[in-house]
């Protein structure tokens, strides 16, 4: 066999062993989102959540392609199915620091609020303001494993529990979604003490119109903690990935914070400081 065929040869056999590793350096990463597919304002399988969107975002500026696992979050463990199962990823909204997830640095920060309705002759701000003993309070009940929420708490310590009326955070056939905000509106409670971005297209467009007041920093002896920094979660030793988050999150921290704004979530900067959604009316 002549130099020329064997060079040719050597070629062709490059060319082999080249094209299949080109055509897997073609192929998009993946970001696999796990996510609740019925659990509004965050996540739905119709993808109109504000997680949802801002999942489209991270992929897109990963330059990858999105995929979801779906799991309810009314049935008992959502992560262990899920994330630590290895079925997908990431999580779009955890609190920092949450033990059974590497957490991200926060990309927003979001507090309780009261909501009423406008026209009242109340402004709330405080579990300490007398008009909430004579009041019908709508709070979101927890199952045992998340433990009461610190509305309740508050509530509790101000002797105020019978004045509690109960509704589901997660939505099913016989509590949709938003039920809570409904009540208000209806006049079945007075006011309801929320997590903020719980208000996410359920109070715009109520009648009538309610108000969403950001609930103060307690003043206690032992003071609660209203307000919370919300992060991205993966595996705990998945420290590539966060990295790459992190990445997102300084490149499109404007951007992030536009979705959330246009979502109507109450945003707080630093401790005691809120956006001016504070004690404004949310309208149509």
């Amino acid at each position: 066999m002549s130099s020329s065929c064997l060079s040719r040869l050597g070629v062709a056999v490059l060319l082999a062993l080249i094209a299949p590793a080109a055509a897997l350096a073609a192929e998009p990463a993946l970001l696999r989102v796990c996510a609740d597919p019925d659990n509004l304002p965050f996540s739905n399988d119709r993808l109109e959540g504000f997680e949802n969107a801002i999942a489209r975002l991270v992929a897109d500026d990963l330059h990858a392609k999105l995929e979801y696992t779906w799991f309810s979050q009314r049935h008992h463990g959502f992560l262990r199915q899920t994330l630590q199962a290895g079925k997908c990823d990431l999580v779009v909204g955890v609190p920092q620091g949450y033990d059974p997830v590497l957490s991200t640095s926060a990309y927003y920060r979001s507090t309780y609020v009261f909501v009423y309705r406008k026209g009242l002759p109340l402004k709330l701000h405080s579990f300490d303001d007398p008009a909430l003993r004579d009041m019908r309070i709508g709070l979101h009940a927890f199952g045992a494993e998340g433990g009461n929420a610190p509305p309740a708490n508050a509530v509790a310590r101000r002797g105020l529990s019978a004045n509690v009326v109960g509704y589901p955070i997660l939505a099913s056939a016989d509590a949709p979604a938003g039920s809570i905000f409904k009540a208000v509106a209806h006049g079945e409670v007075d006011v309801a003490i929320v997590w903020g971005p719980l208000v996410s297209g359920f109070v715009r467009g109520q009648t009538p119109e309610l108000v969403v007041v950001p609930v103060e920093a307690s003043q206690e002896a032992h003071p609660l903690q209203f307000a919370f920094d919300m992060s991205m979660g993966v595996r705990r030793n998945d420290e590539s990935l966060k990295q790459q988050l992190e990445g997102v999150l300084t490149r499109r921290q404007a951007d992030i914070r536009k979705i959330l704004q246009s979502r109507d979530i109450p945003l707080v900067d630093v401790p005691a400081a809120v956006t001016p959604v504070a004690d404004a009316v949310v309208t149509p």
